[in-house]
């Protein structure tokens, strides 16, 4: 996969030739005696346009198909990620796909419990949720992250349509217990999700809108329950029969020498480029708490129909477009048991 950058722009209108008669091919247009910069030029030109043909077989592949993708970690937090991330989603819906987007707020949710004194405790990589911290959780995802990033996406155009997952009751949880050395600890008002309904979020992509939803579900009895945002997002690309799940965080992918680096110091780390459900479910019990949900989520997806489930980069800019519209892609992309990539 070759990776073309944006370089800063070439001006070539005020140019001027010097005031001398000009003479044999290059008063005729000949390329001798050509400007260093009209090679160069030539040469950008040429990869720019490389890397959209590279593009065409998978915009082709995936028109009309819907990717969910899980938005998370540095891309929500640093500014040039955040806007690179609204931009690499308004580019899916212009090029025929539809994307939907779920998110997560960790980082908001520990600031904003932070200045009200509240310690934020994590049990193998969930939140604790009291009903004091619950409220905060509803606050956050839904009343400020899930404003911010709606508006993001629609500073280039009126596509993104916010929603949680209570909204007419698309995500229904139930009580769910961390497990700790086997043994089941009780973290709160954390859930489970036990059933999707879809029905609200095809209604805004059939109507050419990008759905944002918030990680929060209704239970049963109406209690209110933090869902972890990338069970979610398989969730719900389970329900909706999408193409793709994308879950992006914070590391390059899933790394072949968990948890030790067999590497020489300062050398990148090996990352598993693909696996199968069966490869992954036979590694994930020697990973890191945090990667655990993301891994569970793309097992959980492919395991329910979706083709292809990614974990990316979210530091990487254009991470989203990087991965579906190149012939390498990046990142480590999870499928089926006997499905080719």
């Amino acid at each position: 996969m070759t990776t073309t950058t944006s370089n800063p722009e070439i001006s070539t209108g005020t140019a001027k030739a010097p005031a001398t008669e000009s003479r044999g091919p290059q008063a005729s247009g000949g390329s001798r005696g050509s400007p260093p910069w009209a090679s160069r030029a030539s040469t950008e030109a040429e990869a720019k346009a490389a890397t959209l043909v590279e593009a065409l077989p998978w915009l082709d592949r995936f028109h009309g198909q819907t990717v969910v993708i899980k938005y998370g970690g540095n891309a929500m937090t640093d500014d040039g990620l955040r806007a690179g991330f609204a931009q690499d989603v308004v580019f899916l819906r212009y090029a025929g796909l539809r994307p939907v987007v779920v998110h997560g707020g960790g980082p908001q949710i520990s600031a904003h419990l932070a200045r009200l004194g509240v310690p934020s405790t994590f049990t193998a990589g969930l939140r604790v949720t009291t009903p004091e911290t619950m409220d905060v959780v509803r606050m956050v995802l839904t009343g400020q992250v899930n404003r911010d990033v709606v508006g993001l996406i629609n500073r280039h155009g009126p596509f993104a349509v916010g929603m949680s997952g209570e909204d007419a009751n698309m995500f229904t949880a139930r009580r769910r217990h961390a497990v700790v050395d086997g043994a089941p600890v009780d973290i709160g008002m954390v859930g489970e999700i036990d059933a999707v309904d879809p029905a609200a979020v095809r209604a805004l992509i059939a109507d050419g809108r990008i759905p944002v939803v918030s990680s929060v579900a209704r239970g049963t009895g109406g209690e209110v329950y933090n869902v972890n945002a990338d069970t979610a997002a398989a969730a719900l690309a389970v329900a909706l029969g999408a193409a793709k799940l994308v879950v992006l965080t914070d590391v390059e992918g899933l790394y072949a020498d968990w948890p030790a680096d067999g590497d020489a110091p300062g050398q990148p780390r090996d990352v598993i480029s693909v696996a199968t459900a069966s490869d992954l479910e036979r590694l994930l019990p020697g990973l890191s708490s945090g990667m655990v949900p993301k891994m569970e989520a793309c097992l959980r997806a492919v395991r329910g129909g979706v083709p292809q489930a990614h974990v990316l980069d979210g530091r990487l800019p254009h991470a989203v477009l990087l991965e579906i519209f190149t012939d390498s892609g990046i990142g480590t992309m999870v499928v089926p048991d006997g499905a080719s990539p």
